[in-house]
């Protein structure tokens, strides 16, 4: 089983190079994205007292189900089901992760 985050492409305005993932006290969240790469930044900044901020930094590239399904192939595994989360409700194009199952294909790859 593998779970993983999608992207909401959908949300970057053309030219647009960043998303805000999250606003909270004290707390926000803003991931920048290269599509032609499939790399994505996400930069956390956490503020203290005063005017003290943290910044952190990490990098991620993210993949599609449709990658994630030709590398089990390749490995000899065949997609078993999708689901957008752990309580196995259906993926969509509007999903925001997935977890995906997959098994030792039957022809013994």
């Amino acid at each position: 089983m593998i779970e993983l985050w999608v992207p909401q492409l959908q949300q970057m305005a053309p030219g647009l190079p960043a998303i805000v993932g999250a606003v909270e006290d004290g707390y926000i969240l803003v991931d920048t994205l290269d599509i032609a790469t499939q790399r994505l930044v996400s930069h956390h900044f956490t503020f203290g007292e005063g005017r003290s901020a943290t910044v952190g930094r990490t990098p991620h590239r993210y993949v599609w189900p449709s990658e994630l399904d030709l590398m089990a192939r390749l490995a000899g595994f065949e997609p078993e089901s999708r689901h957008a989360d752990w309580q196995g409700t259906p993926f969509t194009s509007a999903s925001t992760s997935h977890v995906s199952v997959y098994r030792k294909a039957a022809d013994g790859r």
